[in-house]
């Protein structure tokens, strides 16, 4: 099982590297790292960039969570492995995919924040758990007019998932991915204490 979670957590590290946000800047000649709220993501693509933008960066991103998540379980179903130990081994690739996202080698290990990604793997691991996370991340982003707190939603969905699976290793890997989460979203937290956080509306109103 050893070789599985290893593998697991190399093969999601690379796919979450590889950025939308690298994409956007072939296109545009906008470094997001270096702009903007100086994230390289989607919500920065949109803020800077505009709405076009920031769904191109979306789309790939989420397109990454998918891929590792399913090509895992995949692979897993082909080699026979238990029920238990697949879930966890979509847990696991998950997160090093957001990881991956969030703390890219060649960004000098500083990327995005994953929400992206994040949706991608919910929906991959159970389109239902996905659907509710993406509605609330939705529904709580627009309410609010701050999309940090939708984001958290979706990490909530997430932990949920894993609490109702009972599979004790989920669970702390789902924690481990909410806990970095609220980390790598402290400067948004920051913000929105001064007031200075960008606003979902304003955003919108780029082409």
């Amino acid at each position: 099982m050893t070789i599985w979670i290893v593998g697991s957590i190399v093969f999601g590290y690379i796919i979450g590297c590889l950025h939308g946000s690298t994409i956007a800047r072939w296109i545009s000649g906008v470094n997001l790292k270096e702009t903007g709220v100086k994230n390289a993501g989607a919500s920065n693509a949109m803020i800077v960039l505009g709405k076009r933008y920031g769904a191109l960066v979306a789309l790939i991103d989420i397109g990454k969570g998918v891929f590792a998540v399913i090509a895992v379980r995949l692979l897993a179903g082909h080699f026979g492995l238990p029920a238990d130990k697949t879930t966890l081994l979509l847990f696991i690739v998950g997160t090093a995919v957001v990881f991956g996202h969030n703390f890219p080698f060649h960004m000098k290990f500083n990327g995005g924040k994953g929400t992206a990604t994040v949706i991608g793997v919910l929906f991959a691991m159970d389109w239902r758990f996905g659907l509710a996370g993406f509605i609330l991340f939705i529904l709580v982003a627009l309410m609010t007019d701050i999309l940090v707190f939708g984001v958290i939603m979706l990490y909530i969905a997430l932990l949920a998932m894993a609490i109702l699976l009972g599979n004790l290793w989920s669970i702390l890997v789902a924690a481990l991915l909410f806990l970095m989460a609220i980390w790598k979203h402290n400067e948004n937290f920051k913000r929105i204490r001064e007031g200075t956080e960008p606003r979902i509306r304003s955003s919108f109103k780029k082409k």
